[in-house]
């Protein structure tokens, strides 16, 4: 079936030294060949693929920009299809005009992330390397960068096929024994399943563990600074940040709003939050501040508790020790450059949390802060040689179902349920692993995964 052929501007909108216009399709090298001329003013025939040519592109007899032309045949390419790249100047009107000439020549613009569509459409990648891609293009840390790209090249892909294949076996030894039960016994084979079950259940389980690593590398923490008035929350902020953001001043009650910002920090991303000091006051719009502040520790998945050293604790104190009851914290005695009256060991029994003494004044302490974040979020060193890491939701409720399946077929073994309750369980699972790699998925969710795509990708 003959399929339309799209074109669209690959590279960012913005004046830039060069811009690229990628053209897909059975029809890329002939609209390519009517606009394209070497600098002889030659025409291309029997063009080569995966090779380079210099000239210009025309629209008529109008020249309208100096280019290379890379043109790479189907199925060896991004798409799979005949495509075609133009490197033109990056000015936003000469990428726009260039792009008007190839769908005046026979394109059609592509819709947001048609070109990684049909590559897995055409089964160049699976779904779980298509969603890598745009987890590449947005990846915000060196993390999320190496886990996106082992995705792309087939890490998650593997485990789950590897998976799907141990469970379709079960599944195809079940269906055989009960159509043919002279030939083929299911005597003991409970308890067959049930040792084979074990690795696969112990494997679905470690990649849903890692999903907890995966959201911290792509999505980052949200973060929340606590303490009373003037305990140096908004230092410590500016001292993450390295630049004087938040207002600091002797003045108790500087901060009234909430201040919100994103650091990394020893390769964690940091949706930070700077709020109003926790007391009571009868100033209204503080006390909104300090409102506001509450609500946010509630959704927070971290908090950092600030404790003025040189102050002795409180009932403001003791009602934010409750508030992070129960929660990712970490507690920091600040203002180690004065005099103490509050011990970092009596802080410690206070809270029950680990205490980290810095100086935001001096910038000491701040290195035991970002150790001390990264053990609470990454469960030991991140290493990607061998581990996969899960980063995307919709694989993780897949496994999750999948595992459920896999649970129940257990308990089925447990209870002696006849083998064709195993079938349907395992079944189940075996579809659920499906959807991860775009097997067994319906047509709404890719266009609901590729429409999150930029326009040449």
């Amino acid at each position: 079936m003959k399929t339309e052929t799209i074109a669209a501007i690959a590279t960012a909108m913005s004046s830039s030294g060069i811009g690229i216009i990628r053209i897909s399709g059975e029809e890329a090298f002939s609209i390519a060949d009517q606009i394209f001329r070497k600098k002889n003013g030659k025409k291309l025939e029997n063009i080569q693929t995966h090779t380079l040519h210099y000239g210009f592109i025309y629209d008529g007899e109008e020249k309208i920009d100096e280019v290379l032309a890379l043109f790479m045949k189907g199925p060896h390419s991004y798409t799979a299809e005949d495509t075609v790249e133009i490197d033109c100047h990056g000015g936003v009107l000469m990428m726009k005009k260039i792009l008007e000439t190839v769908i005046k020549y026979g394109a059609r613009p592509a819709e947001p992330g048609e070109f990684t569509k049909r590559a897995f459409l055409n089964g160049r990648l699976d779904l779980s390397q298509a969603e890598a891609v745009i987890d590449i293009i947005h990846a915000k840390n060196q993390y999320a960068l190496k886990s996106s790209v082992s995705q792309l090249s087939g890490a998650v892909s593997n485990k789950i096929k590897k998976l799907r294949e141990n469970i379709l076996y079960e599944i195809a030894f079940i269906e055989s024994a009960l159509d043919d039960p002279e030939h083929i016994s299911l005597d003991g084979y409970g308890d067959k399943l049930k040792a084979a079950l074990q690795p696969m259940i112990s494997e679905t389980e470690k990649l849903i563990s890692s999903a907890d690593d995966g959201k911290v590398m792509t999505e980052g923490v949200k973060t929340v600074i606590l303490g009373k008035p003037n305990a140096g929350k908004s230092s410590l902020m500016n001292l993450l940040l390295g630049e004087e953001r938040a207002i600091v001043t002797d003045v108790e009650g500087t901060t009234r709003d909430i201040l919100e910002e994103h650091i990394r920090l020893q390769g964690i991303n940091l949706n930070i939050v700077d709020t109003a000091g926790i007391r009571d006051t009868d100033d209204i719009v503080e006390q909104i501040g300090v409102n506001r502040a509450k609500n946010i520790a509630e959704e927070a998945d971290l908090i950092i508790y600030v404790v003025d050293s040189s102050k002795p604790l409180d009932k403001n104190d003791k009602e934010i020790i409750q508030m992070i009851k129960n929660k990712k914290s970490v507690v920091i005695l600040n203002k180690t450059d004065l005099e103490q009256v509050v011990l970092k060991e009596s802080l410690e029994e206070e809270t029950g949390e680990k205490v980290i003494p810095i100086s935001a004044k001096e910038g000491t302490g701040i290195d035991l802060l970002e150790q001390e974040i990264k053990s609470m979020f990454y469960h030991g060193d991140i290493n990607f040689n061998d581990q996969v890491y899960i980063t995307n939701v919709r694989h993780k409720t897949a496994l999750k179902s999948a595992l459920n399946s896999m649970e129940m077929v257990m308990e089925s073994i447990e209870n002696q349920m006849p083998e064709d309750f195993y079938s349907i369980d395992l079944m189940n699972a075996y579809e659920e692993l499906g959807t991860i790699i775009g097997e067994a998925v319906e047509d709404d969710l890719v266009n609901e995964i590729f429409s999150k795509f930029c326009m040449g990708k």
